[in-house]
């Protein structure tokens, strides 16, 4: 949040008051986090899945009806973080800040077609990261 103050701050010049000023402010956030997550990549190979929290999850039918919420998030962003930065990008805004088409381009200066396709993408990588680790670690 700091980081995004500050990044704002420093570009107040280029604010045009043609668009609500939150609209700006957002657009600087989802680039500033962007960045984070290019940087955060750079520096460390995310850890993939433990035995462990593979078989918490797969281990009992029943164990999504009774797993805990911050346990399923862990998870979730465990997987998430093994994506490229664009990817991890594109599924937070489409499906954890459930912003549609329209508002994700807006948010990261893409087209919409290009909000579309790499949704896809990046929803068909974090399938295969999915089954990757539940084949690597129920052997």
């Amino acid at each position: 949040m700091q980081d995004v103050f500050v990044e704002a701050y420093l570009s107040l010049d280029t604010y045009r008051a043609e668009a609500p000023f939150e609209h700006w402010i957002t657009r600087i956030a989802t680039r500033v986090g962007y960045r984070f997550w290019k940087e955060a990549a750079r520096q460390k190979q995310s850890e993939p899945f433990t035995a462990a929290d593979w078989d918490r999850v797969t281990g009992d039918e029943d164990v999504l009806d009774t797993l805990e919420p911050a346990d399923a998030a862990a998870l979730l962003h465990g997987l998430l973080a093994q994506l490229p930065p664009r990817d991890r990008l594109v599924l937070t805004l489409r499906y954890l800040e459930e912003c549609d088409v329209a508002e994700t381009a807006r948010r990261t200066g893409w087209t919409r077609t290009m909000v579309k396709v790499q949704t896809l993408r990046a929803r068909n990588k974090l399938r295969k990261l999915m089954e990757t680790s539940e084949t690597g670690l129920m052997q």
